[in-house]
């Protein structure tokens, strides 16, 4: 991460790491690690908190905001969906048409002592009704029908299309459920007049929520009246490097995290300056070697391990333009090759990366077998195929500039080029779903669309969430077949390979386990604890 960090920026956060660290070593007078200075490093930027904004589902915003908003459902480390109970109870109803209850917990309340009602999830649910209004990306949501909600309840049902929503699990996902009244507050609502404008679904009533829901919660214009969390974590600030400084949530409902205060850095703060000041407890890197890590040194603190994980790295098309069309994206399938991209990311994140072209499953579910034959024939080059569009120049990017992905995209250029097709990377400093051609809609429900800057984006998606698909039980393969089918057909996105990822955790943490979704190794942050100074493990003999 170091080569991204300007060095002018050097001496500032030389000084920043030092008052991060407070002198922090493993030989503490208390006995401890430093649990007042632990830092932990996401490998992208943090742009928001709003994990269902085109920003956040592009910059995986769940690794801080899954703490502050949790989920209905909580991943466990083998990727299972483990019920929230401590937050809200959820049960499918028997009938022809799927519908889901859900009752939350009367002890669940926002840091500011607000309780957590129906109408936190219906500023969701609505999100992902009118997307092309509100930003957002709740694609799960289109399997949705209603959601009724009397202001102030702790209860509500959710109605589904007839014969969808075997996902429903995946709704109400880490980081997409904000503060409602905080919104309505902003908006110059009480909370029985945001519910009614929600439940009109009437654009002009809705505009001005939307606005603040897209880009209220970025921390290019930090708010902290809206920065409250019903998680054990709330945002106590957010500072000149761009971390973001979390402290245990006082009306948190459930268990108050182990350690009570916590940085999260951005990915462009320099890791080496923050590992010298001991500053660096748990991190998701870009690198699997980093110049700033000697595993034989005496010193040394940390341990690595790089995994491939349960997300899959697509190309994203966009929904309108010129390569909203499948026969435009078919073609540049073709001069594709899956195999050599998964190589190309595999050499720089050190680790072998499987191709994935599978769309509907994660590349480690047991049915995965079942499907892949759909997908396999679309694997091979086909120049001749690819040539239908020779002349074309295509804008690719990817969420931040990073050496793993632009080396895919080298890959990709090298492969299309004889199909006479131009493949250009105009990442910069990083792009994002709103970078798309996408539709919009104005807050009179006039559509329209926004032009955008680039024309494909290379990011991480979770299978399970970003299709609106059968679930994964043996008794749907043929549904889930059918689904492979349907999507290579339409190519709304091109599953390439999965995303490889290395982390560094201290050893003087405990209850860190790595996980490789979209939450991150953050998944369970407030389990973390710190380890008396007897009790950490030496470095591994490396001879």
């Amino acid at each position: 991460m170091t080569e991204r960090t300007p060095r002018a920026l050097a001496a500032v956060l030389t000084a920043s790491a030092l008052a991060l660290a407070g002198c922090s070593t493993l030989g503490d007078d208390n006995g401890q690690l430093d649990d007042q200075h632990f830092g932990y490093q996401v490998s992208g930027p943090l742009l928001t908190t709003n994990a269902a904004s085109m920003q956040g589902a592009s910059t995986q915003a769940q690794r801080l905001s899954g703490r502050l908003y949790p989920g209905v459902f909580v991943p466990g480390p083998g990727g299972e969906m483990i019920p929230n109970t401590d937050l809200v109870k959820a049960q499918a109803l028997p009938g022809a048409q799927r519908r889901v209850s859900y009752t939350l917990s009367d002890a669940a309340v926002f840091s500011d002592g607000t309780p957590v009602t129906c109408a936190d999830y219906l500023l969701t649910f609505t999100a992902g009704q009118l997307p092309e209004l509100f930003g957002a990306h709740l694609p799960l949501f289109d399997d949705t029908e209603s959601l009724q909600c009397t202001p102030g309840a702790k209860t509500f049902t959710v109605v589904f299309k007839e014969g969808r929503g075997d996902r429903w699990r995946g709704l109400f996902d880490a980081g997409t459920v904000l503060p409602a009244h905080a919104v309505a507050k902003k908006t110059g609502m009480s909370e029985e007049e945001l519910v009614d404008a929600l439940h009109s679904l009437d654009p002009a009533r809705i505009a001005p929520v939307a606005k603040v829901w897209r880009t209220g919660f970025d921390f290019a214009e930090f708010d902290p009246e809206l920065q409250v969390s019903f998680g054990p974590y709330v945002i106590e600030s957010f500072g000149e490097q761009g971390e973001v400084n979390l402290v245990a949530n006082e009306h948190y409902y459930g268990d108050q995290p182990q350690v009570e205060r916590l940085v999260v850095w951005p990915g462009s703060a320099d890791s080496a300056q923050l590992y010298e000041h001991d500053a660096l407890k748990v991190a998701d890197l870009d690198e699997p070697d980093p110049e700033w890590f000697d595993v034989n040194a005496e010193n040394n603190r940390i341990d690595l391990t790089t995994v491939h994980g349960e997300l899959t790295e697509v190309l994203t098309f966009p929904d309108v333009g010129p390569w909203a069309e499948p026969a435009q994206r078919k073609a540049l399938s073709r001069c594709l090759d899956p195999r050599a991209v998964a190589q190309a990311s595999g050499e720089l994140a050190g680790v072998e990366v499987p191709v994935a072209p599978v769309h509907v499953l994660q590349q480690d579910d047991p049915l995965y077998g079942r499907v892949i034959d759909v997908a396999t024939p679309n694997l091979d080059v086909d120049i001749a195929a690819a040539s239908r569009i020779s002349g074309a120049q295509i804008r690719m990017a990817y969420p931040y500039p990073n050496a793993r992905h632009a080396a895919m995209v080298e890959s990709m250029r090298r492969t299309c080029e004889p199909a006479g097709i131009t493949i250009i990377d105009v990442t910069e400093s990083g792009k994002t779903l709103a970078d798309l051609p996408h539709a919009t809609l104005d807050d009179q429900g006039n559509p329209g669309y926004s032009e955008g800057n680039i024309d494909v984006l290379l990011r991480p998606v979770d299978p399970m969430k970003e299709y609106p698909a059968a679930d994964n039980r043996a008794a749907n393969v043929g549904a889930l077949r059918a689904q492979e089918k349907a999507l290579w057909e339409q190519l709304p996105s091109l599953p390439l390979a999965t995303q490889p990822r290395t982390f560094a955790v201290h050893r003087g943490v405990a209850n860190v386990v790595p996980y490789a979704g979209m939450n991150g190794i953050s998944w369970n942050m407030d389990r973390w604890r710190m380890l008396a100074k007897d009790d950490i493990p030496p470095a591994p003999d490396q001879g």
